[in-house]
């Protein structure tokens, strides 16, 4: 029997809008599939997304790293009942938009097309699912094109900065490596057939997936499709042993010398929490990043509009199943501007740990996220997306709802604390890239 829970579109009379403002259908199927439906009141579109909770964090076993992103590639090799040439056929009579993408905690495929033909892409999915077949040589084929991307990722800076920050940052955690992996790990993965098989048959599992579908659809027909194609799909056992991290007990310093004249760029972070909407935590710091660095911020105003010195900065809140990094991204314009930019962070980050922000400012923030967070909810397909991002953390859209409850409660104290707690020089790891010397400090 299915388990069922629904979402309320409203709180109680008395009680605040939620954020989420769609009533869906929450069930779990016997063996572990999870299926929501959020039927959106956009006509005829149906958004389609199956998210995997498996990705670069996964990957616990020394010389295996980029696997979930791999297989983001296999899953589009077909099976013995819709080959490649079948399934794209499929999706282009449909009139289907479909793609897929990897992250540190999830693999998402997603597809939008009109209503009438949700029971044929739910059962293409399903096939595929349980039944992808690839050879050995189309193995290879599709490990040697993720060696091509990564190359190609390889030649942009700010990429090559991101995979040199996550590994120095982390000593142990699978964080340590990013979704693309470790270039070691790509450049043997064609040789890794049989362990593709591994990785296929330990986590595409019911377990581990969720079926959302937004639009012109309802629970009843979503529950019985799901049940007539994945209710057979066989419960799997594993589950990763991912190391914790250590605490770090001191400041890291690295540097990255790029081969040919770039910007120069640097990169300060800080290790955060894992997601949680129990504590401020997570969205004290997801504040914080607005606030200090965002354009609306006095910082980027004087380092990019005023000064002119740097022309790419922001922040980044880690919202990652476990403790990821809080990140500042500065790319300046002139080499001998570095420590100064440098310096202007941390001037910024020891002001939030010492003194609160004032209520009215954070009130401003606060109203501002939310409301771009419900304006970006204007189609069943970005509807679909948001669900999906917060599936992957806890696997329910009330997800949603809670976290944004928590950033409604955040004072100006909070933000403090949370800055007090996380963004101290000892939890703290800096990379600078910058291309050959010119004459100018760098």
């Amino acid at each position: 029997m299915l388990l069922a829970l629904a979402g309320a579109a409203w709180a109680a009379d008395t009680g605040p809008r939620k954020i989420f403002p769609y009533a869906y259908t929450q069930e779990d199927l016997p063996n572990g599939l999870r299926v929501v439906t959020v039927p959106t009141g956009y006509p005829n579109i149906v958004a389609l997304y199956i998210v995997v909770q498996t990705g670069s964090r996964n990957e616990v076993e020394p010389g295996h790293t980029g696997f979930a992103h791999l297989f983001e590639h296999m899953m589009f090799r077909g099976t013995e009942k819709f080959p490649t040439e079948k399934y794209e056929q499929a999706l282009k009579n449909a009139g289907a938009a479909s793609n897929a993408f990897t992250s540190a905690d999830l693999t998402a495929y997603h597809k939008t097309f009109s209503k009438e033909d949700l029971e044929g892409m739910l059962a293409m999915e399903a096939d595929r699912f349980q039944n992808l077949k690839y050879s050995e040589a189309a193995f290879r084929t599709e490990a040697l094109a993720v060696l091509g991307e990564y190359n190609k990722n390889s030649a942009d800076p700010i990429s090559k900065l991101y995979e040199t920050l996550a590994d120095a940052a982390f000593d142990r955690h699978t964080y340590k490596h990013t979704t693309m992996g470790f270039l070691k790990d790509i450049e043997d993965m064609p040789n890794q057939y049989e362990y593709s098989l591994k990785f296929f048959d330990r986590y595409y599992r019911p377990e581990y997936t969720t079926i959302v579908v937004a639009g012109d659809a309802r629970h009843k027909q979503v529950r019985q499709l799901v049940e007539k194609y994945w209710g057979n799909w066989k419960r799997g056992n594993h589950k990763a042993e991912i190391p914790p991290e250590p605490p770090q007990e001191a400041p890291r310093t690295t540097r990255v010398d790029w081969p040919s004249p770039t910007l120069p760029c640097l990169m300060v972070a800080y290790k955060g929490p894992a997601y949680t909407d129990t504590t401020a935590d997570t969205a004290a710091l997801d504040a914080l990043a607005f606030l200090a660095f965002s354009p609306n911020s006095g910082l980027y105003q004087k380092l990019v509009v005023q000064e002119r010195k740097v022309d790419v900065f922001g922040g980044d809140a880690p919202i990652r199943v476990e403790p990821g990094l809080f990140t500042i991204l500065a790319r300046v314009k002139n080499p001998a501007d570095v420590d100064y930019v440098r310096a202007q962070v941390l001037e910024t980050v020891k002001s939030f740990r010492e003194k609160p922000v004032s209520k009215q400012r954070l009130e401003a923030v606060k109203n501002h996220l939310r409301y771009s967070f419900s304006l970006g909810m204007d189609n069943s397909e970005a509807i679909a997306g948001a669900v999906a991002r917060f599936v992957a953390l806890r696997r329910t859209p009330e997800t949603i709802n809670r976290f944004y409850e928590m950033y409604a409660r955040l004072t100006p104290e909070d933000l403090r604390d949370a800055a007090v707690k996380y963004l101290s020089e000892n939890n703290r790891t800096m990379v600078t890239l910058a291309g050959p010397a010119k004459g100018g400090a760098q």
